[in-house]
């Protein structure tokens, strides 16, 4: 089911606990609900959006002809066809290669360690055709500068094993995730290995994206966005469009070029 507005519901139901509570019932018979935003000033983003993860969908604004087509063309499939409920994704670091972590964004998505192995336990989905990114920041173990130290801890004693100290695997990705018409989820899991490679020799998507994350933290003005500037964020993404087929890229580039030219005429 996918549902267009604003979020401003003046008829009938309104309150935000009785329609969450609809379509969490109707989730369980497999109807699912994604949700596209139009319209100013009205508009209810933060409600659309918990709507369309309440209802195993996706939630996305369109503000103009070229979202529009980008909605109902290019990515409808995806829209409309979830391959993979609730998503899980859990990251363990080696200690003995990282001293530190920090994952960018997805403050609304974060779950309690304990919910990744209950599948009690709602989270998102993924349609035919998307991909689902996350980034992390890092302080290497053997960096310059450590990330300040937690005092010791007074009833347990946390030590590193010797595995740690010895493989070369920086990271462990556990990925759970249900087929859509199923309630047990499957349990993948990956190692990544560090190769000391350099942020140039990165894919395309993986440059881009760390692009998009920069510009993101100087949008909110985050405490983390260190020495990023709109000058950083315009070489990086350039040097990334890559094929950039349907302009999407481009685009982005031109919404950092049109928020740099507004911040130098404060």
């Amino acid at each position: 089911m996918i549902l267009t507005t604003d979020g401003d519901f003046n008829t009938g139901p309104s309150s935000d606990s009785y329609i969450v509570r609809l379509i969490e019932e109707k989730r369980k018979s497999g109807v699912f609900l994604s949700v596209l935003g139009f319209g100013m000033g009205n508009l209810k983003d933060s409600k659309l959006e918990k709507l369309a993860d309440k209802g195993n969908g996706h939630y996305v604004y369109v503000d103009n002809l070229f979202e529009a087509k980008k909605v109902f063309v290019n990515e409808l499939g995806g829209t409309l066809f979830t391959i993979a409920k609730d998503v899980k994704i859990q990251i363990e670091f080696n200690p003995a290669r990282v001293e530190s972590y920090r994952l960018i964004g997805y403050e609304n998505r974060l779950l309690k360690k304990e919910d990744f192995d209950d599948d009690k336990k709602d989270a998102g989905e993924i349609g035919a055709g998307h991909t689902v990114t996350a980034l992390y920041e890092i302080v290497p173990a053997d960096a310059k500068e450590q990330a300040a130290k937690e005092d010791d801890l007074k009833y347990m004693d946390v030590k590193m094993s010797e595995e740690a100290h010895e493989s070369p695997e920086i990271l462990t990705v556990k990925f759970r995730y249900k087929h859509p018409d199923e309630d047990e989820s499957t349990l993948l899991s990956q190692t990544l290995l560090d190769e000391g490679a350099d942020f140039e020799d990165a894919s395309t998507d993986f440059r881009f994206s760390a692009a998009v994350a920069e510009f993101g933290m100087l949008l909110r003005d985050s405490e983390f966005k260190g020495e990023a500037d709109f000058g950083h964020v315009l070489k990086t993404a350039r040097k990334a469009k890559g094929k950039d087929k349907e302009g999407y890229r481009a685009e982005f580039v031109r919404l950092v070029e049109m928020c740099q030219l507004l911040v130098a005429q404060r």
